[in-house]
């Protein structure tokens, strides 16, 4: 057995110098696992925001390469501040709100309240380059081209996508989903928005003739124009969405053409059994009072819908769906 009697002094302190050295370096190891676990415990949530931040800022600098009229252009992965002249209706549908728009847009009637505190870029078409600059966008889209994009792709990368070239709400829904990486978001709205459609088709198609033809005018006071199924006042609804056709001897011009201007000897040809007509200044009484319109027997039936440009215009598909189901309801009752 060891015994510190055993030893000589010099051996005695020998091992009492061993043994305290030891103890201390057993009592600052401890310390330092201590301080060590303290470390590890204290910075850790705040390396654990670090390594967020790091990877939030990685993927906002991720870019993809896109298609488009101009060519080829590298945008955002993940933008978060997008400037957006055209489409509002689309990004709205996939949660996904712009900080700025045209002050036409913004008031929107089918989604006007979706864009409260939304900044305005100025005019539809013509929006201005510094307010647009002042936004910092990180992407900018525009169906309007032509004019503006040399400017705004100076600021960001720029989208173009030329009116028309996204023809119905199911194009729209799914480039954009595939834009933002929200394939299943645009799968799932569409499978609501055809669900809701067929429902207004339905109601519509048992109270109105299969034959029967439809037209979509607007009324300019001292002229008119007639639109085909791609140009709003009501053509995606009634054309597409409810498959409804125009008169025979002008349906292949109107929906190749999509918009005429209309003299008031040309009415008659194009004047359907159903006519939807917009008119921010007359009412289905003051066209059956006119010489011309009275004579049509859309408006001596009660066949002509009127309606304003504010809820018209709109060709989104947003207003698709909710103008669809406005005509669906109003032709629901006319058996």
């Amino acid at each position: 057995m060891f015994s510190f009697r055993s030893l000589s002094r010099r051996r005695v302190t020998l091992v009492t110098a061993v043994l305290f050295l030891a103890f201390m370096l057993s009592a600052c190891g401890a310390g330092e696992t201590s301080k060590g676990n303290n470390t590890e415990t204290v910075p850790t949530a705040a390396n654990d925001s670090l390594q967020a931040l790091d990877t939030n800022s990685a993927e906002e600098s991720k870019v993809k390469t896109v298609s488009t009229v101009n060519g080829d252009i590298e945008v955002p992965v993940s933008p978060k501040r997008i400037v957006a002249e055209e489409y509002l209706g689309s990004l709205i549908a996939l949660d996904v709100i712009p900080v700025g728009a045209p002050g036409l847009t913004i008031k929107n009637y089918y989604f006007k309240e979706s864009l409260k505190g939304i900044e305005d870029i100025g005019d539809y078409g013509k929006p201005s380059v510094e307010k647009v600059m002042a936004l910092n966008p990180d992407l900018i889209i525009t169906g309007n081209g032509e004019s503006t994009y040399e400017q705004l792709s100076k600021i960001a990368p720029t989208i173009v996508i030329p009116y028309g070239d996204l023809k119905n709400a199911h194009e729209e829904l799914t480039y954009f989903g595939e834009l933002f990486g929200k394939e299943e978001e645009a799968k799932t709205w569409l499978e609501e928005y055809d669900r809701r459609i067929a429902a207004a088709k339905a109601k519509v198609d048992a109270a109105i003739p299969a034959d029967a033809t439809f037209s979509i005018l607007e009324d300019g006071e001292k002229t008119t124009w007639v639109y085909g199924d791609n140009f709003g006042r009501g053509g995606q609804p009634v054309y597409q969405a409810l498959g409804r056709k125009p008169p025979g001897g002008v349906a292949a011009e109107i929906l190749e053409k999509q918009w005429a201007e209309l003299t008031a000897e040309m009415i008659g040809k194009y004047a359907g059994d159903y006519i939807i007509m917009t008119s921010n200044t007359r009412t289905i009484e003051d066209f059956r009072a006119d010489p011309i319109w009275g004579s049509l027997p859309a408006v001596n039936k009660g066949n002509m819908y009127v309606w304003p440009e504010e809820r018209s215009w709109y060709y989104d598909p947003l207003a698709v769906l909710a103008q669809t189901e406005e005509l669906a309801e109003w032709l629901s009752k006319k058996n």
